[in-house]
């Protein structure tokens, strides 16, 4: 920040960039002038190879140190060294915070509404076809026998395998793998329909 004349007194510089100079002048025991590039510009290459304002001023060496928000290029570092830099510009989007509440339903959220019914449709396909089979392999037993698979112990057999639970555990879990195995396959389908390549990149636009 530049503080205009005022009563006669000279321009004063101020900011953080003073201050820094400032201090690397007390540390390293050296006196500074300040001057302003005399058009007024950051700097670039004209066609004919010569460089205009802050940059030009260094190529030139009219001036030992350039002091000013000034981007990085590949074109100016070639031509001038850039210390570490010591503050960056960026821009950034601003979202109103999202009210958090708590649903009941939670426990639903990993999977929408339509697949949620088709597994429960499964459930229940399955283990009407559990049923029929167990009751239709010969030898059959009589209804209401303790061996006998009843269609309520076939339901629970059906969703005991899907939730991993029962005594039955190695059946459960030969059957989960069975059941993941086609749900993994079903989502390497879709994600290779709808995604095509990799998630685009963050992209960071730096301002003068």
């Amino acid at each position: 920040m530049v503080s205009e004349n005022v009563l006669g007194k000279p321009k004063k510089y101020q900011g953080y960039s003073i201050d820094v100079l400032d201090s690397l002048s007390n540390y390293l025991g050296f006196k500074y002038e300040i001057y302003v590039a005399p058009d007024h510009k950051y700097g670039s290459q004209q066609s004919d190879g010569v460089w205009n304002g802050l940059m030009g001023e260094l190529v030139a060496k009219r001036a030992d140190v350039g002091l000013s928000a000034l981007t990085i290029t590949p074109e100016r570092e070639s031509a001038v060294d850039f210390t570490t830099r010591y503050m960056d510009y960026s821009v950034g989007v601003l979202l109103r915070k999202a009210e958090r509440t708590v649903d009941m339903f939670a426990c639903l959220a990993p999977f929408d509404l339509s697949l949620w019914a088709c597994i429960a449709g499964t459930v229940l396909l399955v283990g009407i076809l559990v049923y029929l089979l167990n009751w239709l392999n010969p030898p059959r037993l009589p209804m209401g026998a303790v061996s006998s698979t009843t269609f309520y112990n076939s339901m629970w057999f059906v969703y005991g395998s899907f939730v991993q639970q029962g005594d039955f555990l190695f059946v459960c879990i030969l059957l989960f793998l069975f059941f993941l195995r086609d749900v993994l396959y079903y989502y390497h389908l879709v994600l290779t329909n709808q995604h095509s390549g990799l998630d685009p990149p963050v992209i960071y636009i730096v301002l003068l």
